[in-house]
């Protein structure tokens, strides 16, 4: 029991000396919450510790900033695990046994590290984002047959092109119908035309009769007007039980593949309740229609008409095909031109004034007609003069029209090549 008690005495005495080096002035520092201080060995009786294989150093303890800068002043190196005692002095044995103090000591300088090593440890790397997981995740091979491969080796990149600057943007509209350089001659005559006319509409050998069955289709004739009186008669050859005619005139623009007066550019007159049609509509005009043997008389009056007719179209040539320009893309408003009118005449007798204040513009001889299917041509002749059949004698305080087979050849350059219409020259520009 001495020998025990000398022990414990010294044992003691080896603890208290091994505190001594802890700076006083600095309080201990607090255990992690996470696992506190286990109690000194001096607390409990040597005889109640089992014999360990080896000693437990103490819970690791972080290292304050000033005890670190202190020690490397006086040369005194801190354990990294125990910054609290010196790496120098052996560390405590939990067990009395001589043997276990001797190997404490052992271990304790082989944690001794030289001053170059003290440094401070460099932060851990950052783990590896996705993106670059990712990146380095090996390409699956598609082993699909059917499928095309996308590699770009080997193509040509084009080249973006860039504009210096904004381009002028112009119009081109192409015209409506090639014209048929047969179609009309310096030495023909007005006639009706093989070119301008719906591809229903048949026409006889002089070119002077036209009959259509396949719903209602229009034909215009050769040549038109842009300024004077003139005159011609349509006689309708052939109704049958469903024939249907619409007759008048028509614009450059009017649509061939309607009847006339179906839209702005053409003005009919209706033979089942003699109405009188423009843009599609119908209103009252003469006392009864006319039929099957009538003879319809068509007058027409442009005093001045060149001066409100719009300028002659720019015409140019692109890939074999002739167009309209325009620099702005704006069409010209249309001009009315003041006294001018359309009138009709069944059998000689004037139906009274149909339209007035027309726009300025080439006015062509029209007809459309109509009737069912498996039924015989709706048939009508043109009479273009000199000779007519029901030419009114009075007009009363309009001009005495000319007939329309004095209207010179114009060609289809805007050019006029021929007498002139009603002794006034026509404007080209």
């Amino acid at each position: 029991m001495d020998n025990l008690r000398a022990s414990d005495k010294e044992e003691e005495e080896e603890w208290s000396d091994a505190l001594d080096h802890i700076p006083s002035h600095h309080p201990p520092m607090p255990s992690p919450p996470c696992s506190p201080p286990p109690p000194l060995a001096a607390d409990f009786p040597a005889s109640s510790f089992p014999p360990l294989p080896s000693p437990l150093p103490p819970p690791h303890l972080p290292l304050v900033e000033e005890e670190d800068r202190e020690a490397k002043e006086n040369g005194v190196l801190l354990d990294t695990e125990n910054p609290h005692l010196s790496a120098a002095e052996p560390l405590p044995s939990d067990d009395t046994d001589d043997d276990d103090d001797v190997d404490g000591a052992a271990s304790a300088r082989k944690k001794q590290k030289p001053l170059s090593s003290f440094t401070s440890p460099s932060p851990a790397a950052a783990p590896p984002t996705a993106s670059a997981v990712a990146a380095k995740k090996p390409k699956k091979k598609n082993n699909n047959v059917w499928t095309k491969s996308t590699s770009r080796k080997g193509k040509k990149k084009s080249k973006a092109i860039t504009h210096a600057g904004p381009e002028d943007t112009v119009l081109m509209t192409p015209m409506p119908r090639f014209p048929d350089k047969s179609d009309d001659s310096s030495e023909a005559k007005i006639c009706l035309s093989r070119v301008y006319k719906a591809e229903k509409v048949e026409l006889s050998d002089d070119r002077l009769s036209a009959g259509s069955t396949k719903g209602y289709r229009m034909v215009r004739a050769t040549r038109g007007v842009m300024e004077g009186a003139w005159y011609f008669e349509i006689k309708v050859v052939r109704l049958g039980e469903t024939g249907h005619t619409r007759l008048g005139w028509t614009m450059e623009k009017g649509d061939l593949q309607a009847p006339v007066g179906y839209d702005g550019n053409s003005f009919g007159y209706r033979d089942m309740d003699g109405t009188k049609i423009h843009k599609a509509l119908r209103e009252k005009y003469g006392e009864e229609g006319y039929g099957e043997g009538d003879v319809i008389g068509f007058y027409i009056n442009l005093p001045d008409g060149a001066s409100y007719a719009p300028k002659p179209p720019h015409l140019i040539w692109y890939k074999g095909q002739r167009y309209v320009y325009s620099a702005d893309g704006k069409d010209e408003p249309p001009k009315v031109i003041p006294g001018s009118e359309i009138s009709f005449f069944k059998n000689g007798v004037c139906q009274g004034v149909a339209f007035a204040d027309l726009f300025g513009g080439r006015y062509y001889p029209a007809a459309s007609m109509y009737t069912l299917p498996n039924q015989p041509n709706c048939e009508v002749r043109f009479n273009f003069g000199p000779d007519f059949e029901f030419f009114p004698q009075d007009f009363g305080e309009r001009p005495i029209p000319h007939p329309m087979i004095e209207v010179p050849y114009h060609g289809y350059d805007g050019k006029i090549e021929g007498p002139m219409e009603n002794g006034v020259a026509e404007k080209t520009n």
